[in-house]
């Protein structure tokens, strides 16, 4: 290799861990005010807004009936919502056993415009004609489970004036297999280093595809218009365009089935991210030429979230340069450990092992059985790599994929019955006091 091949190869190589490394510092600095918990014992708001909750549905009879009764359960006016399922181009019961459970059934048949976005916006539609009947549109899966107190933490969030709140997404089925397990700590890390380090520092979160809810005004203002794969990611990108940022609800808790397998997990997660460079195409620019024109760092924030599919192939590349590197010793690959101090350098790679264990203890998370899915969460973040290239470059494709359900589990599963005397069971409990 000549000298100016190896200027070109250590130039490359620089830049790109420079990227890596400056947008690793700027996610870290920024995960540090996850440390706070919120504290609302304070701020109390007796049940007053008015909620349609949604659940659009694709043949899930087997657990339709499960999220219908947890939110049957809340602790929470009766009369200030109703339960709405769409059955969407279903061919097995589900609307039947949706009905059977007590939710207002809505039969929904197009199989030209598929998948929950379009569901979603036909839905609203119908919602804008009930003559305000609603104040708010929260919207869940069919595999969800969703805690006794979610609607009363939504309420208490919404009447501080924010218009968009996201709960927190929680894992129902965190240990029947790796992948399950791998899942469940990256959402944990999610709602701790990422949600709720912004909502403190008042910039904008993301929302999850589940357990939000939607101000009718916002939704009637700005439309909801998303319809791509990741109609969740493409609606939070319109809302920071029009200048609302999406508020978090540490409280509010909504339990998510993770896929058993990783075949299961490889075709949900090219389906995320082919929204999400779908997304990306669309969003960046705009998103960037507004974060820079009004100085907007939350508008930033959210323009630098959809450039993390990049981040991911930066990353895989650094991984396999070191690998070469350490065959062979003479090839010009830059590393910043080159230009760190040593104690720096030592510090920020233990870092990458002790962080998110300590991170999964604070959240009363933690389980023998954890250690064993921290061994084989690295694995499960590398094979982000080629789900990231393979996305990317099927961006176009719209064909919505169907996650099948085969868990039953019910809310008293994971949360033990509490007597209605106990101070837990009552709204104003909070895990924080």
């Amino acid at each position: 290799m000549n000298n100016a091949s190896q200027n070109i190869l250590l130039e490359m190589t620089q830049l790109v861990q420079v990227l890596v490394f400056i947008a690793g510092c700027y996610f870290f600095s920024i995960s540090v005010m996850g440390w706070r918990k919120p504290r609302t014992k304070s701020e109390e708001c007796p049940p007053c807004k008015r909620f349609a909750l949604v659940i659009a549905a694709h043949n899930e009879e087997l657990v339709i009936g499960h999220v219908i009764d947890s939110l049957m359960n809340q602790n929470y006016p009766r009369e200030l919502y109703d339960i709405i399922v769409v059955a969407d181009n279903c061919t097995d019961s589900t609307a039947s056993v949706a009905s059977r459970h007590g939710a207002l059934v809505h039969k929904r048949f197009d199989p030209h415009k598929t998948g929950k976005g379009n569901a979603l916006e036909w839905m609203f539609s119908k919602i804008y004609e009930q003559n305000d009947r609603y104040d708010v549109v929260s919207i869940f899966d069919a595999d969800n489970l969703v805690s006794a107190n979610y609607l009363y933490e939504m309420n208490r969030q919404l009447c501080k004036g924010y218009k968009v709140v996201q709960g927190y997404i929680d894992s129902k089925n965190p240990f029947d297999s790796w992948i399950t397990c791998s899942y469940s700590i990256a959402f944990w890390l999610t709602n701790r280093t990422y949600q709720l380090p912004r909502f403190n520092l008042r910039l904008s979160c993301v929302l999850c595809g589940t357990g939000f809810c939607v101000d009718i005004s916002v939704l009637k203002e700005i439309g909801w218009g998303a319809t791509c794969l990741t109609e969740d990611l493409e609606f939070t990108m319109k809302l920071s365009l029009n200048g609302i940022k999406v508020a978090w609800a540490h409280d509010a808790i909504v339990y998510d089935e993770k896929p058993l397998t990783l075949k299961q997990s490889w075709r949900q997660r090219i389906r995320w991210m082919q929204g999400h460079a779908d997304c990306a195409f669309r969003y960046l620019v705009p998103l960037f030429r507004k974060a820079f024109k009004e100085r907007n760092l939350a508008v930033f924030d959210c323009a630098v979230y959809l450039f993390q599919p990049i981040r991911f192939i930066f990353i895989g590349i650094i991984s396999i340069m070191l690998r070469i590197q350490s065959f062979y010793p003479e090839i010009p690959f830059f590393t910043v450990q080159h230009i760190l101090p040593e104690l720096v350098w030592h510090i920020f790679v233990l870092l990458q092992f002790i962080y998110g264990p300590l991170v999964v203890l604070s959240e009363n998370k933690f389980d023998l059985r954890m250690l064993l899915g921290f061994i084989v969460y690295p694995f499960y973040c590398l094979t982000w790599i080629p789900i990231t290239i393979q996305g990317i470059f099927s961006k176009d494709n719209k064909v919505w994929s169907h996650t099948a359900h085969t868990r039953k589990i019910r809310i008293e599963d994971l949360e033990k019955p509490r007597s209605p005397q106990s101070p837990a069971h009552r709204p104003e409990a909070s895990r924080y006091q």
